[in-house]
């Protein structure tokens, strides 16, 4: 297990040049934009526009800031996120517009390399104590407001608005977290 601080997360231009990303963490370490096999990010919107293209990526996208936006994915209907909607998985390299609703947002990207991997993203609300089950594969739990403890096979730590813990290789276990905080859980598996 790994944490990974709010203020050591990178900063990086958009692929497509409208706006900045704060990378969290990607695979391989010191993978381009282009060849990684996994990344998670936060970026803020603050205009309407076209997504950047990924080619043979998937994508989740959860809103974790502001009114929400409309995404406009090739060959779906619109859908409406806001901070309450669940994360919305779509391709990478179609199409995709956002409009937003009112005003900038900040989102959650969970992207994967189609070839190799999947991944799920979830929103956890955290009042006191509870249990996280982890499946087998590759997961990193964002705290996005508050702050918990947490604590798996012996090891402890704690997370503030922001911080990460990067879970690399997790066997099928739990992970037990304690405070109040509103976090999310991305699990990227083989397949």
């Amino acid at each position: 297990m790994r944490i990974l601080r709010a203020g050591d997360h990178k900063r990086m231009p958009w692929k497509n040049g409208k706006g900045e990303t704060v990378e969290i963490a990607l695979f391989p370490p010191g993978a381009s934009i282009n060849d990684f096999d996994w990344r998670i990010s936060m970026a803020t919107v603050a205009e309407d526009g076209p997504f950047s293209i990924f080619p043979s990526i998937d994508r989740t996208l959860a809103i974790l800031d502001g009114n929400g936006m409309v995404l406009d994915v090739a060959g779906s209907k619109p859908v409406v996120l806001t901070m309450a909607s669940d994360p919305l998985a779509f391709p990478a390299d179609i199409p995709v517009a956002a409009r937003l609703e009112d005003g900038a947002i900040t989102d959650l990207n969970v992207m994967t390399r189609r070839d190799g991997l999947t991944h799920t993203l979830i929103r956890i609300d955290v009042d006191g104590g509870r249990t996280v089950p982890l499946s087998p594969s590759t997961c990193l739990l964002l705290c996005h407001f508050g702050a918990l403890s947490f604590r798996r096979d012996g090891e402890t730590g704690a997370l503030a608005a922001g911080d990460a813990l990067l879970i690399e290789d997790a066997t099928a276990t739990v992970l037990k977290i304690d405070g109040e905080a509103t976090c999310y859980l991305a699990s990227i598996t083989p397949g």
